[in-house]
C-alpha cells in the first residue's frame, strides 16, 4: 500500500524503519516543524524529518495539519492509509478522510486506560503492573477509536518512562506493519473500545515532577520512574533545584518525610512510610552525579531537609 507515515519523536522511529523494510511504499512523512534546541538554540528537525531526509523520503513539515498547501499536497500523494506514531498534531475531521483506509495510530497503552499523550509516564506513576500498546482508527475525539489490535507488556520494576516507552516503541512497531498487512487484505476489523477502565493521560508538567516526600516510598519511587526522563523530577535543597535519578526503596524507618542522612556511601531520605536510597542527583547548572558525591560536596547538617 501506498502510506504517509506521521510522527515526530525518536521514539516514532522503529515504526518508521519497519514500515519501510516492509513491502509497503511510504511515500512521504509528516512531521513537526523544525524547532530549536541545545544550547545554541538553533534550529534542528525533528527525529522522524531527519530519519526520512537519510532514506530520501519526502518530508512534509506543516505549521497545523489544516495547512492548505499541506493538505492539497497530501490530496495528491493520495495514500491508502496514514500510520501514526507520537505526532504531536492534531489532524482536522475532513483531513482525516483523505486516506482511502484512514489514518491508523500506534498508542502506548492499552486502550480505553491512559487516553492522551503521557500514557507510560503515567501508567508507572499509577503503579500498573502491565501496560501495552494499541493501533486503533483515529476519529474526532481524543484516542477513542476503534482498536484493531493490541499488546500487552509488563511493567519491570526499574523501568523508568525512558526504558519502557523505548520497549514498546519496538514492539509496538511490529503490531503497527501487522494491522497495515491486515487492513491491505481486507479482513481485519477495528473492534469499539469498552467504556470500561477509561483513564486520561494528560502531558507532564514540570511541576507535575515535583517529589512530595510526605507520601509513601512505593510513590514517590513511581513518580520519580515515570518523569524520568522527561520532564524530569525534582526536588530542593537549601532553595537550589535539584534533579533526581530513580531511587532505591528500602525496608527501614528511621527518618522523617524529607530528611536526609548520609554516608561515605549513600544518601537517604525519608518518605512518608519507609526511607529511601537516592541514586543520580544533578544540582542546579552542574552535570549528573551520585548522590553521595552531592552530598560530600554541600555537608547537609543532621537534620537537614529536602523539599
Amino acid at each position: 500500500m501506498r502510506l504517509v507515515f506521521a510522527g515526530t519523536p525518536e521514539v516514532a522511529l522503529p515504526s518508521l524503519d519497519a514500515l519501510v523494510a516492509s513491502d509497503h511504499d511510504v511515500a512521504a512523512v509528516v512531521t513537526r516543524p523544525d524547532a530549536r534546541a541545545g544550547r545554541g538554540r538553533t534550529l534542528r528537525p525533528s527525529p522522524v524529518a531527519e530519519r526520512a531526509l537519510e532514506l530520501g523520503i519526502e518530508v512534509l513539515r506543516p505549521s497545523r495539519p489544516s495547512d492548505p498547501a499541506f493538505v492539497e499536497r497530501l490530496r495528491e500523494i493520495a495514500p491508502d492509509c496514514a500510520p501514526v506514531v507520537a505526532y504531536g498534531g492534531l489532524i482536522p475531521a475532513d483531513v482525516l478522510t483523505i486516506p482511502r483506509l484512514g489514518w491508523v495510530n500506534l498508542h502506548f497503552s492499552v486502550l480505553p486506560a491512559w487516553r492522551g499523550a503521557a500514557p507510560v509516564q503515567h501508567a508507572l506513576i499509577a503503579g500498573d503492573e502491565v501496560t501495552g500498546a494499541s493501533v486503533f482508527s483515529l476519529v474526532a475525539e481524543l484516542d477513542a477509536g476503534p482498536v484493531f489490535g493490541l499488546l500487552t507488556e509488563r511493567i519491570r520494576p526499574e523501568d523508568t518512562a525512558g526504558t519502557l516507552l523505548a520497549r514498546l516503541a519496538d514492539v509496538g512497531s511490529g503490531l503497527l506493519v501487522d494491522v497495515i498487512d491486515h487492513l491491505e487484505a481486507s479482513d481485519i476489523e477495528a473492534r469499539t473500545q469498552p467504556e470500561d477502565g477509561l483513564s486520561y493521560a494528560p502531558k507532564l508538567t514540570t511541576e507535575d515532577a515535583e517529589v512530595d516526600w510526605t507520601v509513601p516510598a512505593l510513590g514517590v519511587d513511581r513518580r520519580i520512574r515515570g518523569c524520568t526522563p522527561a520532564p524530569g523530577a525534582w526536588t530542593t535543597y537549601a532553595g537550589e533545584r535539584l534533579k533526581l535519578g530513580p531511587v532505591s526503596v528500602l525496608d527501614e524507618t528511621t527518618l522523617k518525610p524529607g530528611e536526609i542522612a548520609t554516608t561515605k556511601s549513600e544518601v537517604r531520605v525519608g518518605t512518608g512510610t519507609t526511607d529511601v536510597r537516592l541514586g543520580e542527583v544533578q544540582p542546579h547548572g552542574k552535570k549528573a552525579m551520585g548522590a553521595a558525591d552531592w552530598a560530600r560536596g554541600v555537608r547537609p547538617e543532621p537534620g537537614a531537609r529536602l523539599g
